[in-house]
Protein backbone atom coordinates (compact mmCIF):
# COMPACT_ATOMS: atom_id res chain seq x y z
CA UNK A 1 0.00 0.00 0.00
CA UNK A 2 1.36 3.43 -0.91
CA UNK A 3 2.33 5.99 1.70
CA UNK A 4 -0.76 7.65 3.13
CA UNK A 5 -0.74 11.42 3.57
CA UNK A 6 -1.14 12.78 7.08
CA UNK A 7 -4.35 14.52 6.03
CA UNK A 8 -5.95 11.27 4.88
CA UNK A 9 -4.80 9.40 7.99
CA UNK A 10 -6.54 11.94 10.20
CA UNK A 11 -9.58 12.15 7.94
CA UNK A 12 -10.19 8.40 8.18
CA UNK A 13 -10.69 8.76 11.92
CA UNK A 14 -13.10 11.67 11.44
CA UNK A 15 -15.76 9.97 9.32
CA UNK A 16 -18.93 10.28 11.45
CA UNK A 17 -20.55 7.15 12.89
CA UNK A 18 -18.06 4.79 11.27
CA UNK A 19 -15.83 3.91 14.20
CA UNK A 20 -12.41 2.32 14.26
CA UNK A 21 -13.48 -1.21 13.29
CA UNK A 22 -15.55 -0.17 10.25
CA UNK A 23 -12.86 2.30 9.19
CA UNK A 24 -10.48 -0.62 8.84
CA UNK A 25 -13.06 -2.53 6.82
CA UNK A 26 -13.44 0.40 4.45
CA UNK A 27 -9.71 0.49 3.79
CA UNK A 28 -9.67 -3.25 3.22
CA UNK A 29 -12.61 -3.01 0.81
CA UNK A 30 -11.24 -0.15 -1.29
CA UNK A 31 -7.60 -1.19 -1.08
CA UNK A 32 -6.30 2.20 0.08
CA UNK A 33 -7.18 5.07 2.38
CA UNK A 34 -7.24 7.67 -0.39
CA UNK A 35 -9.74 5.64 -2.42
CA UNK A 36 -12.36 6.04 0.31
CA UNK A 37 -12.41 9.78 -0.28
CA UNK A 38 -12.79 9.55 -4.03
CA UNK A 39 -15.44 6.84 -4.43
CA UNK A 40 -18.88 8.01 -5.58
CA UNK A 41 -21.96 7.43 -3.45
CA UNK A 42 -23.29 4.72 -5.79
CA UNK A 43 -20.24 2.55 -5.07
CA UNK A 44 -20.07 3.21 -1.36
CA UNK A 45 -23.70 2.26 -0.74
CA UNK A 46 -23.05 -1.19 -2.25
CA UNK A 47 -20.62 -2.10 0.53
CA UNK A 48 -22.13 -4.78 2.83
CA UNK A 49 -23.20 -3.25 6.12
CA UNK A 50 -23.07 0.33 4.82
CA UNK A 51 -26.53 1.79 4.46
CA UNK A 52 -27.66 5.04 2.93
CA UNK A 53 -26.97 7.02 6.11
CA UNK A 54 -23.38 5.89 6.56
CA UNK A 55 -22.72 6.17 2.81
CA UNK A 56 -23.75 9.81 2.89
CA UNK A 57 -21.37 10.49 5.79
CA UNK A 58 -18.51 8.77 3.99
CA UNK A 59 -19.12 10.70 0.79
CA UNK A 60 -19.35 14.05 2.48
CA UNK A 61 -15.86 15.51 2.19
CA UNK A 62 -16.07 18.44 4.59
CA UNK A 63 -14.02 16.61 7.22
CA UNK A 64 -11.10 16.56 4.78
CA UNK A 65 -10.70 20.29 5.40
CA UNK A 66 -10.78 19.72 9.15
CA UNK A 67 -8.18 16.97 8.76
CA UNK A 68 -5.93 19.24 6.71
CA UNK A 69 -5.98 21.95 9.38
CA UNK A 70 -5.26 19.36 12.08
CA UNK A 71 -2.36 17.97 10.05
CA UNK A 72 -0.88 21.45 9.83
CA UNK A 73 -1.24 21.98 13.59
CA UNK A 74 0.32 18.68 14.67
CA UNK A 75 3.21 19.16 12.24
CA UNK A 76 3.85 22.70 13.46
CA UNK A 77 3.80 21.63 17.11
CA UNK A 78 5.90 18.51 16.77
CA UNK A 79 3.08 16.11 17.62
CA UNK A 80 3.65 12.51 16.57
CA UNK A 81 0.78 10.88 14.68
CA UNK A 82 0.37 7.11 14.81
CA UNK A 83 -1.69 5.45 12.07
CA UNK A 84 -2.74 1.81 12.32
CA UNK A 85 -1.05 0.87 9.03
CA UNK A 86 2.26 2.46 9.99
CA UNK A 87 5.12 0.18 11.02
CA UNK A 88 5.68 2.10 14.26
CA UNK A 89 2.07 1.74 15.45
CA UNK A 90 2.35 0.24 18.98
CA UNK A 91 2.20 -3.53 18.71
CA UNK A 92 0.05 -3.94 21.82
CA UNK A 93 -2.64 -1.65 20.40
CA UNK A 94 -2.34 -3.38 17.04
CA UNK A 95 -3.66 -6.52 18.75
CA UNK A 96 -6.92 -4.73 19.69
CA UNK A 97 -9.67 -4.70 17.04
CA UNK A 98 -11.13 -1.39 18.21
CA UNK A 99 -7.89 0.50 18.83
CA UNK A 100 -7.82 4.00 17.24
CA UNK A 101 -7.04 4.10 13.54
CA UNK A 102 -5.12 7.27 14.31
CA UNK A 103 -3.94 8.93 17.52
CA UNK A 104 -1.64 11.75 18.58
CA UNK A 105 1.27 11.73 21.01
CA UNK A 106 3.32 14.50 22.57
CA UNK A 107 6.31 13.37 24.56
CA UNK A 108 9.55 11.44 24.79
CA UNK A 109 8.71 7.78 25.14
CA UNK A 110 8.85 4.44 23.34
CA UNK A 111 5.28 3.16 23.15
CA UNK A 112 6.69 -0.31 22.43
CA UNK A 113 8.76 -0.32 25.59
CA UNK A 114 9.14 -3.84 27.06
CA UNK A 115 7.08 -3.11 30.17
CA UNK A 116 3.95 -0.98 30.41
CA UNK A 117 1.47 -1.09 33.29
CA UNK A 118 -1.85 0.77 33.42
CA UNK A 119 -2.96 1.98 36.86
CA UNK A 120 -6.56 3.11 37.33
CA UNK A 121 -8.98 3.75 40.16
CA UNK A 122 -11.59 6.00 41.65
CA UNK A 123 -11.47 9.77 41.53
CA UNK A 124 -12.49 9.72 45.21
CA UNK A 125 -9.31 8.01 46.36
CA UNK A 126 -8.47 7.63 50.03
CA UNK A 127 -5.15 8.35 51.70
CA UNK A 128 -4.66 4.59 51.98
CA UNK A 129 -5.30 4.12 48.27
CA UNK A 130 -2.79 6.78 47.28
CA UNK A 131 -0.22 5.35 49.67
CA UNK A 132 -0.64 1.84 48.24
CA UNK A 133 -0.43 3.21 44.70
CA UNK A 134 2.85 4.96 45.51
CA UNK A 135 4.23 1.90 47.30
CA UNK A 136 3.46 -0.51 44.45
CA UNK A 137 4.79 1.77 41.71
CA UNK A 138 7.86 2.64 43.77
CA UNK A 139 8.54 -1.05 44.35
CA UNK A 140 8.23 -1.87 40.67
CA UNK A 141 10.44 1.06 39.71
CA UNK A 142 13.30 -0.22 41.86
CA UNK A 143 13.67 -3.41 39.85
CA UNK A 144 12.38 -2.15 36.51
CA UNK A 145 13.70 1.31 35.60
CA UNK A 146 12.39 0.78 32.05
CA UNK A 147 8.78 0.45 33.29
CA UNK A 148 6.21 2.94 31.96
CA UNK A 149 3.06 3.74 33.95
CA UNK A 150 -0.10 4.52 31.97
CA UNK A 151 -3.15 6.28 33.40
CA UNK A 152 -5.78 8.90 32.58
CA UNK A 153 -4.59 12.12 34.32
CA UNK A 154 -7.88 12.28 36.24
CA UNK A 155 -8.35 13.10 39.92
CA UNK A 156 -7.63 10.46 42.53
CA UNK A 157 -5.70 7.30 41.68
CA UNK A 158 -4.82 8.44 38.14
CA UNK A 159 -2.85 11.49 39.17
CA UNK A 160 -1.39 9.62 42.16
CA UNK A 161 -0.03 7.01 39.74
CA UNK A 162 1.51 9.64 37.45
CA UNK A 163 3.14 11.45 40.36
CA UNK A 164 4.42 8.21 41.89
CA UNK A 165 6.06 7.30 38.57
CA UNK A 166 7.73 10.70 38.26
CA UNK A 167 8.90 10.54 41.87
CA UNK A 168 10.39 7.11 41.15
CA UNK A 169 12.21 8.40 38.05
CA UNK A 170 10.29 6.25 35.59
CA UNK A 171 8.24 7.43 32.61
CA UNK A 172 4.49 7.85 32.63
CA UNK A 173 1.87 8.37 29.91
CA UNK A 174 -1.43 10.19 30.32
CA UNK A 175 -4.23 9.09 28.00
CA UNK A 176 -6.53 12.07 27.52
CA UNK A 177 -10.27 12.32 26.96
CA UNK A 178 -9.80 15.54 24.97
CA UNK A 179 -7.41 17.25 22.56
CA UNK A 180 -3.86 18.33 23.20
CA UNK A 181 -4.75 22.02 23.37
CA UNK A 182 -6.53 21.35 26.66
CA UNK A 183 -5.47 19.98 30.02
CA UNK A 184 -8.26 18.56 32.15
CA UNK A 185 -8.45 18.95 35.02
CA UNK A 186 -6.49 22.19 34.83
CA UNK A 187 -5.16 21.53 38.33
CA UNK A 188 -2.96 18.84 36.79
CA UNK A 189 -1.38 21.11 34.18
CA UNK A 190 1.96 21.26 35.98
CA UNK A 191 2.18 17.47 36.23
CA UNK A 192 1.12 17.08 32.59
CA UNK A 193 3.86 19.47 31.49
CA UNK A 194 6.46 17.46 33.41
CA UNK A 195 5.16 14.24 31.86
CA UNK A 196 5.87 15.48 28.33
CA UNK A 197 9.60 15.17 28.94
CA UNK A 198 9.23 12.07 31.14
CA UNK A 199 6.72 10.04 29.18
CA UNK A 200 4.01 11.89 27.34
CA UNK A 201 0.38 12.70 26.62
CA UNK A 202 -1.68 10.60 24.21
CA UNK A 203 -5.12 11.11 22.67
CA UNK A 204 -7.21 10.06 19.70
CA UNK A 205 -9.21 13.30 19.78
CA UNK A 206 -8.54 16.35 17.66
CA UNK A 207 -6.45 19.06 19.27
CA UNK A 208 -9.39 21.36 20.07
CA UNK A 209 -11.73 18.62 21.38
CA UNK A 210 -13.13 19.32 24.85
CA UNK A 211 -13.50 16.77 27.69
CA UNK A 212 -17.03 15.47 27.14
CA UNK A 213 -18.56 12.69 29.23
CA UNK A 214 -18.51 9.98 26.54
CA UNK A 215 -14.89 10.74 25.72
CA UNK A 216 -13.73 9.30 29.03
CA UNK A 217 -15.30 5.92 28.32
CA UNK A 218 -13.82 5.95 24.82
CA UNK A 219 -10.27 6.65 25.99
CA UNK A 220 -10.39 3.72 28.45
CA UNK A 221 -9.81 1.24 25.61
CA UNK A 222 -6.45 2.88 24.94
CA UNK A 223 -5.45 2.73 28.60
CA UNK A 224 -6.30 -0.97 28.63
CA UNK A 225 -4.80 -1.81 25.25
CA UNK A 226 -1.53 0.10 25.48
CA UNK A 227 -0.23 -1.92 28.44
CA UNK A 228 0.70 -5.45 29.40
CA UNK A 229 -1.67 -5.37 32.36
CA UNK A 230 -4.06 -3.13 34.28
CA UNK A 231 -3.96 -2.54 38.03
CA UNK A 232 -7.08 -1.27 39.84
CA UNK A 233 -6.10 0.32 43.14
CA UNK A 234 -9.45 1.60 44.43
CA UNK A 235 -12.90 1.55 42.87
CA UNK A 236 -16.53 1.61 43.81
CA UNK A 237 -18.81 -1.17 42.64
CA UNK A 238 -19.35 0.82 39.44
CA UNK A 239 -17.11 3.22 37.56
CA UNK A 240 -14.64 3.82 34.79
CA UNK A 241 -11.89 1.79 36.46
CA UNK A 242 -14.00 -1.36 36.32
CA UNK A 243 -14.86 -0.65 32.69
CA UNK A 244 -11.15 -0.36 31.91
CA UNK A 245 -10.54 -3.66 33.73
CA UNK A 246 -13.26 -5.37 31.67
CA UNK A 247 -11.78 -4.01 28.44
CA UNK A 248 -8.31 -5.19 29.44
CA UNK A 249 -9.68 -8.68 30.13
CA UNK A 250 -11.38 -8.70 26.71
CA UNK A 251 -7.95 -8.00 25.20
CA UNK A 252 -6.56 -11.01 27.09
CA UNK A 253 -4.45 -8.74 29.27
CA UNK A 254 -3.77 -9.44 32.93
CA UNK A 255 -5.86 -7.54 35.47
CA UNK A 256 -4.86 -6.93 39.09
CA UNK A 257 -6.82 -5.45 41.96
CA UNK A 258 -5.74 -4.24 45.39
CA UNK A 259 -8.05 -5.72 48.05
CA UNK A 260 -9.68 -3.66 50.76
CA UNK A 261 -11.93 -3.96 53.78
CA UNK A 262 -15.37 -5.48 53.07
CA UNK A 263 -17.15 -2.38 54.37
CA UNK A 264 -14.99 0.09 52.43
CA UNK A 265 -17.01 1.75 49.66
CA UNK A 266 -13.97 2.45 47.51
CA UNK A 267 -12.70 -1.12 47.76
CA UNK A 268 -15.96 -2.81 46.83
CA UNK A 269 -15.14 -2.78 43.12
CA UNK A 270 -11.67 -4.27 43.66
CA UNK A 271 -13.00 -6.92 46.03
CA UNK A 272 -15.66 -7.84 43.47
CA UNK A 273 -13.06 -8.24 40.71
CA UNK A 274 -11.03 -10.59 42.92
CA UNK A 275 -14.07 -12.50 44.19
CA UNK A 276 -15.36 -13.17 40.67
CA UNK A 277 -11.89 -14.16 39.39
CA UNK A 278 -11.75 -11.19 37.04
CA UNK A 279 -8.57 -9.94 38.65
CA UNK A 280 -5.60 -11.35 40.51
CA UNK A 281 -5.07 -10.10 44.03
CA UNK A 282 -2.18 -7.65 44.27
CA UNK A 283 -0.98 -6.48 47.65
CA UNK A 284 2.49 -5.42 46.59
CA UNK A 285 4.82 -4.99 43.66
CA UNK A 286 6.06 -8.55 44.25
CA UNK A 287 2.64 -9.94 43.30
CA UNK A 288 2.64 -8.09 39.98
CA UNK A 289 6.22 -9.09 39.23
CA UNK A 290 5.38 -12.72 39.93
CA UNK A 291 2.26 -12.92 37.76
CA UNK A 292 3.83 -11.06 34.83
CA UNK A 293 7.11 -12.95 35.01
CA UNK A 294 9.01 -9.75 35.68
CA UNK A 295 10.64 -10.93 38.89
CA UNK A 296 14.34 -11.43 38.18
CA UNK A 297 15.73 -14.80 39.17
CA UNK A 298 18.08 -14.57 42.10
CA UNK A 299 21.53 -15.43 40.89
CA UNK A 300 23.39 -18.04 42.89
CA UNK A 301 26.30 -16.63 44.85
CA UNK A 302 29.59 -17.48 43.18
CA UNK A 303 31.44 -20.42 44.65
CA UNK A 304 34.54 -19.26 46.42
CA UNK A 305 37.06 -21.30 44.49
CA UNK A 306 39.82 -20.13 46.80
CA UNK A 307 38.38 -22.50 49.39
CA UNK A 308 39.24 -25.49 47.18
CA UNK A 309 42.90 -24.93 47.88
CA UNK A 310 42.14 -25.71 51.51
CA UNK A 311 40.80 -29.18 50.71
CA UNK A 312 42.90 -32.27 51.16
CA UNK A 313 42.92 -34.99 48.53
CA UNK A 314 40.15 -37.02 50.16
CA UNK A 315 37.86 -33.96 50.47
CA UNK A 316 38.46 -33.17 46.82
CA UNK A 317 37.48 -36.73 45.94
CA UNK A 318 34.28 -36.42 48.00
CA UNK A 319 33.38 -33.10 46.41
CA UNK A 320 33.96 -34.36 42.87
CA UNK A 321 31.81 -37.46 43.49
CA UNK A 322 28.88 -35.46 44.90
CA UNK A 323 29.15 -32.86 42.10
CA UNK A 324 29.04 -35.61 39.48
CA UNK A 325 25.98 -37.35 40.97
CA UNK A 326 24.11 -34.17 41.89
CA UNK A 327 23.25 -35.43 45.37
CA UNK A 328 24.23 -38.43 47.50
CA UNK A 329 23.26 -39.95 50.83
CA UNK A 330 26.03 -40.43 53.35
CA UNK A 331 25.81 -44.25 53.17
CA UNK A 332 26.22 -44.13 49.36
CA UNK A 333 29.37 -42.03 49.76
CA UNK A 334 30.68 -44.55 52.29
CA UNK A 335 30.14 -47.51 49.97
CA UNK A 336 31.57 -45.76 46.91
CA UNK A 337 34.72 -44.39 48.53
CA UNK A 338 35.19 -47.00 51.28
CA UNK A 339 35.50 -44.35 54.00
CA UNK A 340 34.29 -45.29 57.51
CA UNK A 341 31.10 -43.42 58.40
CA UNK A 342 32.54 -41.80 61.53
CA UNK A 343 35.45 -40.34 59.59
CA UNK A 344 33.26 -39.35 56.62
CA UNK A 345 30.77 -37.53 58.87
CA UNK A 346 33.57 -35.38 60.27
CA UNK A 347 34.88 -34.55 56.80
CA UNK A 348 31.41 -33.70 55.46
CA UNK A 349 30.81 -31.38 58.40
CA UNK A 350 34.08 -29.57 57.76
CA UNK A 351 33.15 -29.19 54.08
CA UNK A 352 29.80 -27.70 55.11
CA UNK A 353 31.65 -25.15 57.24
CA UNK A 354 33.76 -24.27 54.20
CA UNK A 355 30.58 -23.56 52.22
CA UNK A 356 31.03 -26.10 49.44
CA UNK A 357 28.51 -28.73 50.58
CA UNK A 358 25.03 -28.50 52.01
CA UNK A 359 23.22 -31.16 54.00
CA UNK A 360 19.50 -31.83 53.46
CA UNK A 361 17.03 -33.98 55.46
CA UNK A 362 17.90 -37.67 55.33
CA UNK A 363 21.64 -36.92 55.35
CA UNK A 364 21.54 -36.08 51.66
CA UNK A 365 24.47 -33.94 50.51
CA UNK A 366 24.64 -31.58 47.54
CA UNK A 367 27.55 -29.55 46.18
CA UNK A 368 27.13 -25.77 46.41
Amino acid sequence: MSEVSLKHKIALGLIPRIGDINARKLVSHFGSVEAIFSEPYRNVIKIPGIGAGLASYICERSYLEIAEKEAEWVTKNGIRTYFYLDSDYPYRLRQCDDSPVVFFFRGECDLDSPKLLSVVGTRNSTARGKELCEKIIGGLAEGHPDLIIVSGLAYGIDIAAHKAALASNIRTIGVLAHGLKTTYPSLHSSTAKTMISNGGLLTDFLSDALPERNNFLKRNRIIAGLSDATLVVESGIKGGALITADIAASYNRDVFAVPGRPDDQWSSGCNSLIKTNKAALAESSDDIEYFLGWKPEKSKPPVQRSLFSDLDEQEKTIYELISKEGELAIDSICRTLGIPVHKLSSQLLQMEFKGILKCYPGNIYKAV
